[in-house]
C-alpha cells in the first residue's frame, strides 16, 4: 500500500459523509455533533426525550448548511431501535460513514441496593444497545469503509464507587471496541474515547468533591466536551491506521494512584 493510499481516508472531502450519533442533542453528544457537522458531515441526530433540544440543534446546524441534519427519535432499549435508526439513515443519503455510540445512562447502584431493572437499563444503554446498533450499521459502514467510535469511560478500568453496574457495562463497552475491531476489519475501524472529568454529573457534586477529583488528575483541571469531540474527529478523520483502541481523555487521571 502506498503512502497516498494510507492517507486517502483522511484526505477525502467530508462533505459526502454521513454520521449517526446517539444521544446527540445534549452535553458531550451535542459537542460531537457540532464538531462533525463543522467538519462537513451530514448528521443523523438521535435523541430519546429531548425533542425540543434536538430540534433547536438541528435548526442551528442547518442555518450553517441547509438540509444537513435528520432527527431520529428512538428508545435504544427497544429491540426495534437499530432498524428504525438505519431506516432514517437510508432515507437520508443511503450511506453511513460514522457511527458514534454516545448515548448512556449513568447513576449510582450501591451494592445491596441495585435492582434488576437498573441492571437492564445500565447494561442495555451502555453495552447491549451499542452492540446491536453496530451490528445493524455494519453493512453500510463497510460499504463506505467507515468507522465506529464508542464513548467508553475511564471507569471501565477503575470502578467508580457506588456505580458497579455502570462500571461493569463500560468495561464491556471497552472490550466491544476490541472485539468489533477484529470482527469488522479490515473494512470498518472501531475505536473508543474514554472521558475523565469532563462534565459533572447532572445531579451535581459538592465543590469539595469536584476538587478531590481534579486533585487526582495530572493537569489539575477539568476538560471540556470539545476535548472529547476533537478526539472523536481525530479518530474519524485523521487515524486511518488506528483500530481497536480506547483513548483516555482524562487530564492524566489514569496515571495517578
Amino acid at each position: 500500500m502506498t503512502e497516498a493510499q494510507q492517507h486517502s481516508d483522511s484526505d477525502r472531502p467530508m462533505s459526502a459523509r454521513v454520521a449517526l450519533i446517539t444521544g446527540a442533542s445534549q452535553r458531550i453528544g451535542a459537542a460531537i455533533t457540532r464538531t462533525l457537522h463543522g467538519a462537513g458531515f451530514d448528521i443523523v441526530l438521535h435523541y430519546r426525550h429531548s425533542g425540543d433540544t434536538a430540534a433547536a440543534l438541528k435548526a442551528e446546524l442547518e442555518a450553517a448548511r441547509a438540509d444537513s441534519v435528520r432527527l431520529a427519535r428512538a428508545d435504544l432499549l427497544d429491540p426495534h431501535a437499530p432498524a428504525a435508526l438505519l431506516d432514517v439513515v437510508c432515507a437520508f443519503h443511503n450511506r453511513l460513514d460514522v457511527l458514534v455510540n454516545n448515548a448512556s445512562a449513568f447513576y449510582p447502584t450501591p451494592l445491596g441496593e441495585a435492582t434488576e431493572a437498573q441492571w437492564a437499563e445500565l447494561v442495555g444503554t451502555n453495552l447491549k444497545a451499542p452492540f446491536f446498533l453496530s451490528q445493524a450499521a455494519a453493512p453500510l459502514l463497510a460499504a463506505a469503509q467507515g468507522c465506529i467510535v464508542n464513548l467508553v469511560d475511564i471507569h471501565a478500568e477503575r470502578p467508580h464507587s457506588d456505580h458497579p453496574i455502570y462500571s461493569i457495562a463500560k468495561a464491556g463497552n471497552a472490550m466491544m471496541v476490541c472485539a468489533l475491531a477484529r470482527e469488522l476489519g479490515p473494512g470498518v475501524r472501531v475505536n473508543g474515547v474514554a472521558p475523565g472529568a469532563i462534565l459533572w454529573p447532572e445531579e451535581g457534586l459538592s465543590d469539595a468533591a469536584k476538587q478531590t477529583i481534579l486533585d487526582r488528575t495530572a493537569l489539575k483541571r477539568p476538560g471540556t466536551a470539545d476535548d472529547i469531540a476533537r478526539t472523536v474527529l481525530f479518530l474519524v478523520r485523521d487515524a486511518p491506521y488506528i483500530t481497536g483502541q480506547v483513548i483516555a481523555v482524562d487530564g492524566g487521571r489514569t496515571v495517578q494512584q
